[in-house]
C-alpha cells in the first residue's frame, strides 16, 4: 500500500537517483524507413523524409545512394537535422536512387556500426537495407550463420538479412531478397535498393506500416505518409501485408512496379501503437487518420470513465488528441494546463542534487492559470512504469489544482514488446506492480484513475469490438497474443544478455 506521502518520498527518490532521464517512462519508437527511385534529387528529398520520421527514432540517421558507378554512404549518430542540411554532406550523395534510415536501437548498441542503411556487395552487386522493425528469430539466425562461417560486422538483427540474401541460390538481386525473407519471423517494414531497383516490403502479418507513394512520376516508400506531405509527393497504395513490391529503372530510362506475394495470405494487423502512440497525427496508417483514432479514443475513454471535474488538460504531446476527444464527447472544457519545454533533451546539464529535485519541470510546466482551483482530469496516451505520472500529478497538486484526476487512452501495459518498441521487462511495468487499479492510483498519487478499454480501443481506431478468434491488431502488449513465434526469446536463458555484445568503439 503507497499513500500520498510515500508517493511523494517515491518521488523524490526517483529524482535523486543516479539515472537522470527525462524519457526513461516512455515507450521508445521504432526506427523510420524511406527510399526514392530514379529521381535526381534523390538524397535531398530522403533527408527531407527522414526529417518528418525523427518522431520514431532519434539516435542515428543514415542515407545510401547511387550515381551510377558507386555507392555512396552517409550514416551518423544524432538528429536528421543535426547532419543532412548540410550541403557538403548531400553533395557526398549524388545519385538518382536512395534509401534512408532512422534508428532507435531495440536490438543492438548505438555505434556507428550499427546505423543504417547497411550495405553489401554481394554476387548479385551491391545491396543497401533499412528496417523498421525487430526479427524474433534474428539471433537465432545469427548464431547459425556465425557456426556455417559469417562474419559479422555489426549486433543489427538487419544484418542477417544480408547474408541470406548473399547465401541465397536464386536468380537475381529481387528474387533472393525474397527468398531471404522466408527465413525470418517477427515485424518488419524494409527498403532496399541495388544498382537499379528499389524494393519494399512488410512481414506477413503487416505489423510495421509502409506506404508507396510517387512524386513527379518516382516511386518512394516511407513508413508513414507524413513523410510524403513533406516533399509534396503522392500517396498511392499501402505496402500489403506480406508483399514485396519491386520498382526497377529499365534500360531506356522508365520504371517498372512488380508486386510479388510469397507468403500464405493472412489478414492484416497492424501494430496497435502505431495509433495509440508512435505514428504522427497528421499520418494516415492502413487507411485510418492517427488524429481521428486518437481523438475517437478519448471520446470511449469518456464513455467508459466519466468523472465531474472542472477542466480536461493533455499530457503533452501524446495525449492532446484524445483530450479533446473526452473533452468534446463529455462537454467539459479543454485546457492547456501542461506547457512542455521541446527544447530540453537528455543531455541538458550534468544535474547536481538541486536541479534533479526539479525533475519533471524541465520538460514540462504546470499553467496555474487554468489549474488553481480546479478539478482536473489530465488526459495521457499511455502509461509504462507510472514515474512521471507521479511527477505530473504532484506538479499539478502544487499549481493549486483542488483534485486530480487520470484517464488513460489506452489499455494498461502487461507484456513486453520484441517486434520493434523498446519495452521494459514485464516486472518493471505499473499494471504489473500493483494488484489492483486504486493500488496503482495511490501511488500515482491520484484522485482516480482510468484506462481505456480493450474494445474501446478497437472502437475508436477499427469501429469493432476485438475479435479474440481472429484478433484485428497487434495488441500483445496488452492481452498477450503475440502474432509469431518468439524464437529468440523462447530459446534463451533469462540471464542471458538481450542482445550481443561485441567490439566497443569511439562514438
Amino acid at each position: 500500500m503507497v499513500d500520498r506521502v510515500n508517493a511523494s518520498r517515491a518521488t523524490s527518490d526517483h529524482l535523486s537517483g543516479p539515472a537522470f532521464d527525462l524519457d526513461g517512462d516512455t515507450l521508445h519508437e521504432e526506427c523510420g524507413v524511406f527510399g526514392i527511385l530514379g529521381h535526381k534529387d534523390a538524397a535531398a528529398l530522403t533527408a527531407l523524409g527522414l526529417h518528418a520520421l525523427q518522431h520514431r527514432g532519434q539516435e542515428a540517421a543514415g542515407i545510401v545512394t547511387f550515381d551510377g558507378e558507386r555507392f555512396n554512404s552517409e550514416r551518423h549518430l544524432g538528429l536528421v537535422g543535426d547532419h543532412f542540411t548540410d550541403a557538403a554532406t548531400l553533395g557526398r550523395l549524388p545519385g538518382d536512387i536512395a534509401v534512408g534510415h532512422v534508428r532507435y536501437s531495440t536490438t543492438g548498441e548505438t555505434v556507428l556500426r550499427n546505423v543504417q542503411p547497411l550495405f553489401a556487395e554481394l554476387e548479385v552487386g551491391g545491396i543497401a537495407i533499412a528496417h523498421n522493425g525487430n526479427l524474433t528469430n534474428g539471433l537465432t539466425l545469427r548464431r547459425r550463420l556465425i557456426a556455417q562461417g559469417a562474419i559479422c560486422q555489426s549486433t543489427s538483427d538487419t544484418e542477417v538479412v544480408l547474408h541470406l540474401i548473399a547465401r541465397s541460390q536464386r536468380t537475381g538481386s529481387a528474387q533472393r531478397f525474397i527468398d531471404s525473407l522466408g527465413a525470418i519471423e517477427g515485424a518488419y517494414a524494409m527498403v532496399s535498393m541495388t544498382r537499379t531497383k528499389l524494393m519494399g516490403a512488410r512481414d506477413p502479418n503487416g505489423i510495421r506500416p509502409l506506404v508507396l507513394g510517387e512524386l513527379d512520376g518516382k516511386p518512394i516508400f516511407a513508413s508513414e505518409t507524413c513523410a510524403l506531405d513533406i516533399i509534396g509527393a503522392k500517396f498511392v497504395r499501402d505496402v500489403e501485408n506480406g508483399e514485396v513490391v519491386v520498382c526497377e529503372i529499365q534500360k531506356d530510362g522508365s520504371i517498372t512496379i512488380d508486386s510479388f506475394k510469397p507468403f500464405k495470405p493472412r489478414h492484416e494487423r497492424v501494430c496497435l501503437f502505431e495509433y495509440v502512440y508512435f505514428a504522427r497525427p497528421d499520418s494516415v496508417v492502413a487507411g485510418r487518420s492517427v488524429y481521428a483514432a486518437r481523438k475517437n479514443m478519448g471520446a470511449h475513454l469518456a464513455k467508459e470513465a466519466p468523472v465531474d471535474v472542472d477542466v480536461i488538460v493533455p499530457v503533452p504531446d501524446g495525449g492532446t488528441p484524445a483530450a479533446l476527444g473526452y473533452a468534446q464527447e463529455s462537454g467539459i472544457p479543454f485546457e492547456y494546463g501542461i506547457i512542455r519545454n521541446h527544447y530540453v533533451g537528455r543531455t541538458f546539464i550534468e544535474p547536481t542534487q538541486s536541479i534533479r529535485a526539479l525533475g519533471v519541470k524541465l520538460k514540462h510546466s504546470a499553467n496555474r492559470a487554468v489549474i488553481a482551483g480546479k478539478r482536473v482530469v489530465l488526459v495521457d496516451d499511455s502509461i509504462v512504469r507510472g514515474t512521471t505520472s507521479l511527477k505530473i500529478v504532484q506538479m499539478i497538486r502544487d499549481a493549486g489544482a483542488k483534485e486530480v484526476h487520470i484517464r488513460v487512452a489506452s489499455p494498461m501495459i502487461y507484456h513486453s514488446d520484441y517486434y520493434g518498441i523498446d519495452t521494459p521487462d514485464p516486472d518493471k511495468l505499473l499494471a504489473n506492480q500493483y494488484a489492483t487499479l486504486d493500488d496503482m492510483c495511490r501511488y500515482i498519487g491520484a484522485d482516480s484513475l482510468a484506462f481505456l478499454s480493450i474494445d474501446g480501443l478497437y472502437l475508436a481506431v477499427g469501429g469493432e469490438k476485438r475479435d479474440p478468434k481472429a484478433p484485428q491488431f497487434t495488441d500483445h502488449y496488452f492481452t498477450g497474443d503475440y502474432p509469431t513465434p518468439l524464437t529468440d526469446l523462447e530459446g534463451r536463458d533469462k540471464n542471458d544478455p538481450k542482445q550481443i555484445s561485441m567490439l566497443r568503439e569511439a562514438v
